[in-house]
């Protein structure tokens, strides 16, 4: 892999865990003011690119294109965290750095272009394939931790059927009302009605 590939790769890398870095909703007025953020950097990194021509200006407006996709998906997904949306913006990150890459292939000729949109098709699918494996780890983790919580309250359910039992045979060494009062209250201590 080349060096190109690899700072692409660390790029895509770089964008998606960041996305799944932010796992509190924004407010709505802090959406809108992102969205007007996002919206006002596009354009002046557009606007930037004017100063260049070619193939360089094709980059220029690739880059400024792509990195406003990938903010608007982050703020989705700071907005409505999910895993579905983490997901969808790391996807977006892949296909932002994909297209940057294809564009910057474009200042090669021959089997050089080839081999480069071919690197860079190939690090687009890793990154889309790491993202779907994060999703599935996600969702695996979650679904682990319900488990988890389930067993947690079944054995504490035990254990306290288990310290209930103690507690009845306890008062068997009572008489009468002492053994009724003694029994009413290891109901009333382990939740028993």
């Amino acid at each position: 892999m080349n060096k190109y590939s690899i700072n692409v790769l660390a790029l895509a890398v770089g964008l998606a865990f960041s996305a799944g870095a932010m796992a509190q909703s924004l407010a709505n007025d802090d959406y809108k003011a992102g969205k007007n953020r996002i919206e006002s950097q596009y354009k002046a990194e557009k606007a930037a690119c004017s100063s260049f021509s070619g193939n360089a200006r094709d980059i220029c407006v690739a880059e400024a294109e792509g990195r406003e996709q990938v903010a608007r998906a982050d703020l989705e997904a700071s907005y409505k965290p999910s895993v579905s949306s983490r997901y969808k913006a790391r996807v977006v990150a892949a296909e932002a750095a994909y297209s940057i890459a294809k564009e910057r292939c474009d200042d090669k000729g021959g089997t050089a272009k080839d081999v480069c949109v071919k690197e860079a098709k190939a690090v687009q699918t890793t990154a889309k394939a790491d993202a779907k494996a994060q999703m599935k780890v996600s969702d695996a983790n979650a679904e682990a931790r319900g488990k988890a919580a389930e067993a947690r309250e079944a054995a504490a359910a035990t254990a306290n059927d288990a310290q209930y039992g103690v507690a009845k045979e306890k008062c068997d060494a009572y008489a009468s009302e002492a053994k009724d009062h003694c029994l009413a209250q290891a109901k009333k201590n382990f939740g028993k009605t």
